[in-house]
């Protein structure tokens, strides 16, 4: 784990929350330089699906009515709600109550993981139709966006896991919450992304 990881940098005791900080985003600034790094990766992306998708409407409707909509709505639900649920984890460090937190990054980490089962059963039925990046233009888009993010949210989860098991010992308390801050902003990351991705690759015609 580097310098940029939830387990370092940690804020002064002395100080309340965010007041080392001086209004700055809470979490480490590594933290905040790799999110933007990575939201300017996954906008990359978004631009060439978008470009392309202008040149190639009619293959582009075809092939969009042929995901499940109604997987990838469910995932969008579990991402928001585990995004909720980290941040009813940081919320509930901030008022000592580091029990409730593990058990609210516990929550998040069940959402995540029925992130990863909707999307692998998606996987499956595609793979299993002989569907690939060479498919066609638009599921080549759609693999390579969709299995990037799917990578993010497995990231996510071992920062997660990590992130519940410090919690638990009492790494973290007012003051002291650099680490989870930073992690938590990170999960906020991967949904958001989802949250653009869903209707952009699911749904808008």
């Amino acid at each position: 784990m580097t310098s940029s990881t939830p387990t370092l940098a940690q804020a002064p005791d002395s100080l309340p929350p965010h007041a080392a900080t001086g209004g700055a985003p809470p979490g480490d600034l590594a933290v905040w330089v790799f999110i933007f790094a990575e939201l300017l990766a996954f906008g990359v992306f978004f631009a060439a699906y978008a470009f392309t998708r202008m040149r190639h409407v009619e293959l582009f409707d075809t092939m969009q009515l042929t995901l499940d909509r109604h997987a990838g709505a469910l995932n969008t639900f579990l991402l928001i709600t585990s995004s909720w649920c980290v941040a009813r984890a940081v919320h509930a460090v901030e008022h000592t109550r580091n029990g409730a937190a593990t058990r609210w990054l516990a929550g998040a980490l069940a959402c995540g993981g029925g992130f990863l089962i909707v999307k692998g059963i998606e996987y499956a039925d595609k793979f299993g139709a002989g569907i690939s990046l060479s498919t066609n233009t638009f599921y080549m888009f759609y693999l390579s966006l969709t299995f990037f993010h799917f990578m993010h949210v497995i990231l996510g989860m071992v920062v997660l896991a990590i992130l519940a098991v410090q919690t638990r010992r009492g790494d973290y308390r007012p003051g002291h919450m650099n680490g989870l801050e930073s992690g938590a902003a990170y999960w906020h990351m991967v949904d958001l992304v989802w949250i653009v991705l869903f209707p952009l690759v699911y749904v808008m015609r």
